[in-house]
């Protein structure tokens, strides 16, 4: 198949812009490149000029839990506590009594009906009898019921989540609402969903991302099944139905050395290493919290909560330890870290098994906070700094309450990054950002809201050009796969993954971005979405 007459758009300089080229794909690779018209025997679809790049690969989503809001209860567009409470109501009239009720994305901070946040107090107002879960817009907070601390408090395990992630009343009891690492260990040890019940809300979700031209991504879903297994099943299982319009990277998210130890008897496979379409990812650690809840672990107090710092959950020790058992046996390692102080000790960690990064090519999630000392040993070392641009849609007016004004020109702070040559990468960490990347490529460059504000961009010296932008979604993220050399490029011999787009992107103002659409999406050398 030649997809003839198109222009070429990708962040090299390859291409000539005013050129417009022929596209030869055989199977799932692109075989050659020529100049348009082509003048072959071979059957030919004519682009009308329109621009052809690579499509995009997001190096750090939850796409199981983006696909359950698709599937189960989404209360993220709620705007009370009544209505919430009528939504759910609604939502399981057939429950059976000690059933669990699972509901994602509200965000009571918004609700005008009360004055306080909900504990499992209030939610004894809902009228079903059953165990009772529902997380946060931000995925760092939840609320459970009564019936389901009752179960809890049976958990000898979570007595080690960090006592600063559990909320208590007046009397020192837990009030139902948990935080950060105890979330997780709620997801993880309450319920499994089926593998049937996964493949059902992945396949919700999968139309979503090729609309906006994804066929790659990177996930951590582990929480939201409960088991690597039936993870790595229902994946797969999609793969063999033909029902799978991306290739994926599968994190197993970990909370102890033990977990890697279990991870590492019971398989043989190591990250970068599958089925065609489905690869083990990384070890996902968790280093801290969110700088909302003041549980990101910062090296001076919140400006505006100066009796907070946030908190690491491992000591330096431990950490060192995770990072180089995975580093000896071949697994990368993905960790969160948003506070300067976890970036700190995740710097460390990684120092101390300096070949093993290099060779590995571990990453460190967010990194929101850094200093001049941080990116100086970022520069030595290189590891990958997964971005999420989306953040400072809502966020940047924001910085000032979590940030000393003297660290605040070190914030995302992508371009000082990229002047160092540390590898970056752009994602959506969906579904707490935006699912289009031009929407992410949006806020790289211009560093506004959609509105435009502040006039010029919060901090304006960080901004990312379009080029840079695009590498971190097409061949930054293809290097943490290990497969640079066949995807993430408009070359022949590379994997056909590709997009056909409404406006050139170095063709518009940068403010209009946002507002590019994806007309075509082409993964493995097959068209899998038409608009």
């Amino acid at each position: 198949m030649i997809l003839d007459n198109v222009r070429i758009y990708q962040p090299d300089p390859t291409y000539k812009n005013e050129q417009t080229y022929a596209v030869k794909v055989e199977g799932e690779k692109i075989e050659a490149i020529y100049e348009s018209p082509y003048e072959g025997e071979e059957d030919v679809i004519d682009g009308r000029g329109r621009v052809l790049c690579p499509s995009f690969n997001d190096s750090h989503m939850h796409l199981l839990r983006y696909g359950l809001l698709k599937k189960e209860l989404d209360l993220t567009q709620v705007t009370s506590w009544e209505e919430m409470k009528a939504v759910i109501e609604n939502h399981y009239d057939e429950l059976q009594q000690y059933d669990w009720i699972f509901g994602k994305g509200f965000n009571d901070g918004n609700f005008d009906d009360i004055d306080h946040l909900l504990t499992a107090e209030d939610l004894n107002e809902i009228q079903v009898n059953a165990y009772m879960y529902f997380m946060h817009q931000d995925g760092h907070e939840c609320v459970i019921s009564e019936q389901a601390m009752e179960l809890l408090k049976e958990e000898e395990d979570f007595k080690k989540e960090p006592d600063e992630f559990k909320e208590k009343d007046e009397h020192g009891n837990w009030n139902g609402r948990f935080k950060d690492t105890a979330v997780h260990y709620i997801k993880h040890h309450f319920w499994g969903r089926s593998a049937e019940d996964a493949k059902e809300a992945l396949k919700k979700a999968m139309p979503h991302l090729s609309q906006h031209g994804l066929t790659s991504v990177h996930t951590d879903d582990i929480n939201f099944i409960g088991s690597y297994e039936r993870l790595w099943q229902a994946y797969t299982e999609l793969e063999q139905e033909e029902a799978l319009p991306i290739d994926v990277q599968l994190h197993h998210y970990v909370f102890n050395i033990e977990d890697m130890k279990s991870y590492c008897k019971e398989n043989r496979l190591r990250t970068g290493q599958g089925t065609p379409k489905v690869r083990v990812g990384s070890f996902k650690i968790f280093l801290d919290g969110t700088q909302r809840l003041y549980t990101a672990a910062m090296r001076n107090p919140y400006p505006v909560e100066p009796s907070a710092d946030g908190r690491l959950i491992y000591t330096q020790e431990q950490l060192d330890e995770m990072v180089k058992y995975a580093s000896d046996n071949d697994m990368q390692v993905a960790m969160h870290a948003i506070g300067d102080r976890a970036v700190e000790q995740a710097i460390t960690a990684l120092e101390k098994s300096k070949e093993a990064t290099k060779r590995l090519r571990h990453r460190i999630i967010h990194a929101q906070t850094l200093a001049p000392d941080l990116i100086a040993r970022l520069r030595e070392l290189k590891p990958y700094i997964e971005t999420q641009p989306s953040f400072l849609l809502d966020e940047w007016s924001e910085k000032g309450k979590w940030t000393p004004e003297s660290l605040l020109p070190y914030c995302d702070a992508y371009q000082s990054l990229l002047k160092e040559h540390i590898p970056l990468t752009l994602s959506s960490d969906l579904p707490i950002g935006a699912l289009n990347p031009f929407t992410t490529i949006f806020t790289a460059v211009n560093r506004t809201d959609l509105n435009g504000n502040p006039e010029g961009g919060w901090m304006p010296q960080e901004k990312l050009s379009i080029k840079d932008s695009f590498l971190g979604f097409t061949k930054t993220p293809a290097e943490l796969e290990y497969r640079e050399e066949e995807k993430g490029k408009i070359e022949p011999g590379y994997q056909a993954d590709f997009l056909i787009l409404d406006k050139h992107p170095e063709e518009i103002k940068t403010e209009k971005l946002k507002d590019i659409k994806v007309l075509e999406t082409w993964h493995r050398g097959k068209c899998v979405y038409r608009k």
